[in-house]
Parts: structure tokens; C-alpha cells; sequence
């Protein structure tokens, strides 16, 4: 078989260039909505290879590169890490720390491989520009701050991303996954689940372990929510409308033989539809105040930490993006899949200004060395390669496709 356009223009220098470059995001990683470095670092790659780029939304970075007339195409790039001690074993692990929000110090690596997107979109970047005689139109590059939070791109969008910018006819975007490395799946329609998380204060009336009588237990009463809230998707919603409803921390007491005055929970609810989200949150907030007037407690507070959109992938648009990636990395190598559980809020920088989006995953992994492990783990390290040519493969194929041709 031939080489495509994209290996031909991928020469060795480039392959070293991108590993390298790979290496310093694994090795740099920063917490969401505070990558500062890596905004810089972005931005001196995009100025040396005569990009031009600004910064959008705090730590966003978008670069442009203009190419005579034709559509204008928008390919987004997240570059935030997690707050995650790695324990892959790389040679080239992270030893980074960070701190929240709250000014808790912390490890952070990149446990989702933001960094495999960041190092294809630039190499894809260098690509095009250097090829313009074969393509024409607009390429914005956008590189997202704060994905893993569901800040960064509504950060960037309210910044004004669409008026600092070219307004694009379509945007695309991608992801690594724990599955063969070299293939890509790809859904049409809904493709991953909007979220939303919430933080729920439950109150009660503090006492001495020996004497319940004179309390109210927000431990019990908070358990007792978080067991009911499991119905909604067991016995409120049709079988055929799948939701998950996640209690993923617990806090309350400081002793024993204390029964505390409070107790906090959180909730992560995960839905396609946005009937059904509105139907799971409604439920939700009737089952926890209903169990604190059972109970005999005082009104619990519910507060949103994030709410993640949909991510839909438009049919038309995935048609023509799944026939460059067969002509780029052969037919063996797309597969259709069904919608993802997990939420991305890449949905919002298309629907923010009403356009098609289209985003797919690619494979980071060898399967024939065992069961990979899953995003956000602290053993989450893809294998360079063929990952990284693969994402710069279906970047600049995927682009071509919607990019004018040769001037």
C-alpha cells in the first residue's frame, strides 16, 4: 500500500520532533483552567512556525492560519492534566504537583492524555502549514484549557472565541482511549452523555453517641438519600433511557461517639437526552428533600459543582470524516461504537455559535499485552507509538476533508 499524503509529509525529523515534544507535556503537566506553561509552550511552537495565535478564555490558546479562500475549519486540542500521583512507570513520568481551588497540594499528571492531543494537533499544524499549496480556506486551532472541570470551553466562548476568530463551517476534535493503538472509533448522533455534578449538604442536630434521642443523624438521613436516589434510574426512567447516578464522596464527624451536625455527599448523573437530565435532576432534588422532612431535619442545600453539554456528532459530518480516516489508515481501522457514558464539553464550542461537530477516540494501547488501563487512572501511559502518528493522521486527513483544495 502507498503512503498517504499525511506519512509522506511526516518525515523522521518530524517523528522526533513530536516524540519530544509529547515527552514535555507528559512530563509538564497543570491542573485545570492553570496551564500557564503549557500555554506558553503552545504559543512558542505556534510563533515558530509563523502561527498566528492568541489567547482565549485565561489559558486558551487559538491559532489561525489563514489560506486563501474556502471553508474555515475549527480542530480543538484539551491541554489540562489531573490531580493524579502517576505510577505508570515511564522513564518520563511526572513528577508535578499542583493546587486547588481550596489550596489542597496535589500530584498532577496527565491521566487522560490531553497531552497526545496537544502534541497531534500542533504536529498536524506544522504539517499543513508547510503543504499550503495543497489545500485552501482557514484552519483555527484551538487549544482548550480546563476540559476534566467543564470550565474551558465555556471560558473561551464567553471570551469571545468566535469573534476573536474565524467563525467555522464545522469543528472536529478527538481523543485517546484504552483500545488498539492505530484504530478509531466513531459514533453518529449522541456520542457521550452530558453530566452534571452536584454537592448536597445535609443538616442535622449534633449529640453525644450515647444519646440519639437528641439528635438528628445526617449520617443515617444521608445514607437513606443516597440509597433512594438509586431508584430514579432503576424504577422512574424507561428501561430505554439510560442514566447512572454516582455517589462518589461521603463526609461527616470528626469522632466516633459524636453523631455531627452535618454531612456532605456528591453526586456525578450521567444522561443522553436532555428530557431525561431534566427528569433525573428533578427527582433528585424531591427525593433529598423529602427524606429530610421524613427525618425531621432542616431544608439540604444543593449546589451544581459542573454541568458538562451534550457532545453530538452530526451525521453528515461524520459520513465525511469517516471516509477520510478509512482512505487515511485503511478500512480495518474505523470502527463504529455506540454512545459513551463519559462527557467531554467539546459539544459547547459548536453549539455555542450553531454548527456541526464531529469527535472521535483513538486508540493509545497494545491489547496483545493485556487489559489497558482506563483514563484517570495513575497508570494511564499510552505508547508513543503508533498513537501519536495516528492522531496527527486523522487530524490532518479529517481536515483535508472539509478544507478546500489545492490552490
Amino acid at each position: 500500500m502507498e503512503n498517504t499524503i499525511t506519512e509522506t509529509l511526516l518525515t523522521d525529523a518530524d517523528t522526533t520532533a513530536m516524540h519530544q515534544m509529547y515527552i514535555h507535556l507528559h512530563t509538564h503537566p497543570e491542573l485545570s483552567m492553570q496551564e500557564h506553561e503549557t500555554a506558553n509552550y503552545i504559543a512558542a511552537q505556534l510563533d515558530a512556525l509563523g502561527i498566528e495565535n492568541f489567547r482565549c478564555g485565561g489559558t486558551g490558546v487559538v491559532g489561525v492560519i489563514e489560506n486563501g479562500e474556502g471553508p474555515v475549519v475549527a480542530f480543538r486540542a484539551d491541554t489540562d492534566g489531573l490531580p493524579i500521583a502517576e505510577d505508570t512507570g515511564l522513564d518520563y513520568a511526572s513528577t508535578a504537583t499542583g493546587t486547588l481551588e481550596d489550596g489542597t497540594a496535589v500530584p498532577v499528571m496527565h491521566g487522560c492524555g490531553h497531552d497526545t492531543h496537544v502534541t497531534s494537533l500542533l504536529t498536524a499544524a506544522k504539517l499543513l502549514s508547510r503543504d499550503t499549496a495543497s489545500w485552501s480556506g482557514t484552519l483555527v486551532l484551538v487549544f482548550q484549557p480546563g476540559e476534566e472541570t467543564a470550565a474551558g470551553a465555556r471560558a473561551m466562548v464567553d471570551d469571545g472565541l468566535w469573534d476573536k476568530a474565524p467563525r467555522p463551517d464545522v469543528v472536529l476534535g478527538q481523543h485517546v482511549m484504552p483500545a488498539q493503538a492505530g484504530e478509531i472509533t466513531i459514533s453518529s448522533g449522541t456520542a457521550m452523555a452530558m453530566a452534571d455534578a452536584l454537592r448536597v449538604t445535609v443538616f442535622g442536630r449534633q449529640s453525644h453517641g450515647s444519646q440519639p434521642q437528641s439528635s438528628i443523624d445526617p449520617i443515617v438521613l444521608g445514607a437513606h438519600m443516597i440509597t433512594r436516589l438509586q431508584t430514579i434510574v432503576s424504577r422512574e426512567l424507561d428501561p430505554t433511557s439510560p442514566a447512572v447516578i454516582t455517589s462518589g464522596t461521603f463526609h461527616a464527624g470528626l469522632k466516633e461517639n459524636i453523631i455531627p451536625d452535618r454531612a456532605e455527599f456528591t453526586l456525578n448523573i450521567r444522561t443522553f437526552t436532555q428530557d431525561v437530565r431534566d427528569q433525573v435532576l428533578a427527582a433528585i432534588t424531591r427525593i433529598i428533600q423529602a427524606e429530610a422532612l421524613a427525618s425531621n431535619a432542616p431544608a439540604p442545600l444543593i449546589e451544581e459543582i459542573y454541568t458538562f453539554p451534550r457532545c453530538y456528532n452530526d451525521p453528515d459530518t461524520v459520513m465525511r470524516v469517516t471516509l477520510a480516516l478509512r482512505d487515511e489508515l485503511g478500512e480495518q481501522a474505523i470502527h463504529e461504537s455506540a454512545p459513551m457514558m463519559g462527557s467531554e464539553d467539546f459539544g459547547h464550542l459548536a453549539d455555542a455559535i450553531g454548527v456541526p461537530s464531529a469527535y472521535w477516540m483513538f486508540g493509545g494501547f497494545d491489547l496483545s499485552k493485556g487489559t489497558p488501563p482506563v483514563n484517570h487512572s495513575p497508570f494511564f501511559g499510552p505508547e508513543i507509538e503508533p498513537t501519536l502518528a495516528t492522531g496527527v493522521r486523522a487530524a490532518v486527513s479529517s481536515l483535508r476533508a472539509f478544507l478546500g483544495g489545492a490552490r
